[in-house]
């Protein structure tokens, strides 16, 4: 039986003009298909983050069409696109956005005590995912009581606090020693092999986008080069080392 791939995030002739001669994104065109890894690298300047503001609606193109699940961004209201951000559509960084006076737990389960959720229901939600994120035990400490991976462990955490079937990661090992920042790579790779996480990372690391299943290489707001670095399935780190910077 042939399954349909199903593309989550579709970028059709999309150019992001902020004028000035400032050209950030140059008529891309490309989908991102559900559950896939794929890594974007580029030099600075090259349009990754602003290809990512645009996949989740924080930005609108200057033309062309973004889609999240078939429907494009750029029709929802403001409301519907904090919606999507807050429930479909999971977001980490290289800095971890959280809150110094909040434990972990209360860190992860913010985004459903802002929507009203009671605090034993969301906590008790908030407890799940940093199990899951492998960070139960440290459920009651604050921030400043963490090391750099586990912080990344609980931003990934409230990321998908809702379920969200993507994750945009930008640069989210670039504070993190290469041992830590592996572990969190690995972590990615879990959440993508056991509940269908569909993983944008952006990275300037060879060895993270290692764990994608294919790179795209950015220069001048276009995609210049694709590497497939493994199929489905393959372990991560055993395909080649994608050579695109």
């Amino acid at each position: 039986m042939t399954h349909e791939t199903r593309s989550i995030v579709e970028l059709e002739q999309v150019t992001k003009d902020y004028g000035a001669g400032v050209m950030a994104l140059a008529g891309i065109t490309l989908a991102i298909n559900s559950g896939e890894r794929v890594g974007i690298m580029g030099p600075s300047g090259s349009g990754k983050s602003t290809l990512l503001n645009l996949a989740c609606g924080l930005d609108d193109p200057t033309s062309g069409v973004v889609r999240f699940e078939g429907a494009p961004i750029s029709k929802l209201s403001d409301d519907a696109r904090t919606r999507l951000r807050r429930e479909r559509i999971g977001m980490v960084f290289q800095t971890f956005n959280l809150l110094a006076t909040l434990t972990a737990v209360e860190n992860t389960c913010l985004p459903l005590r802002l929507q009203g959720l009671r605090r034993r229901e969301a906590e008790k939600r908030g407890l799940e995912m940093l199990e899951r994120v492998g960070l139960a035990t440290r459920a009651n400490h604050r921030p400043d009581q963490l090391s750099g991976g586990e912080r990344q462990r609980v931003a990934i955490a409230r990321a998908l606090i809702f379920g969200a079937p993507l994750l945009l990661a930008d640069e989210p090992t670039g504070n993190l020693d290469s041992a830590t920042g592996e572990e969190i790579l690995e972590l990615l790779d879990g959440l993508n092999r056991d509940f269908g996480v569909t993983v944008l990372l952006v990275t300037h690391n060879t060895a993270a986008a290692s764990h994608c299943d294919r790179v795209l290489n950015m220069r001048d707001g276009r995609v210049t080069a694709e590497t497939q670095v493994k199929s489905r399935g393959e372990p991560a780190g055993s395909g080649p080392l994608p050579n695109l910077i």
